[in-house]
C-alpha cells in the first residue's frame, strides 16, 4: 500500500497549499493534496533530491 505524507512545513493538517509526497519502487511520487485523485508525478530519487536542494537554496521562490 502507497502511504502518502505531507510536509512538516505544511503549517498542519488542514493547510490546502501543501503536496504530499510517497515512495515508489522507481522513486518518489508528488501530487497535489487537495486533489489527491488527480494524478500524480513521479520522479527519480536523484531527481527528487536535486529539487529539494534548489528549494533549500531558494532558487524556487515565487
Amino acid at each position: 500500500m502507497i502511504q502518502w505524507r505531507k510536509s512538516s512545513h505544511s503549517g498542519g493538517g488542514n493547510d490546502d497549499a501543501c503536496v504530499e509526497l510517497a515512495r515508489f519502487p522507481g522513486g518518489i511520487g508528488i501530487r497535489d493534496s487537495k486533489r489527491p485523485e488527480g494524478g500524480r508525478l513521479e520522479v527519480s530519487r536523484e531527481a527528487f533530491a536535486a529539487l529539494l536542494a534548489r528549494v533549500k537554496c531558494g532558487e524556487l521562490c515565487r
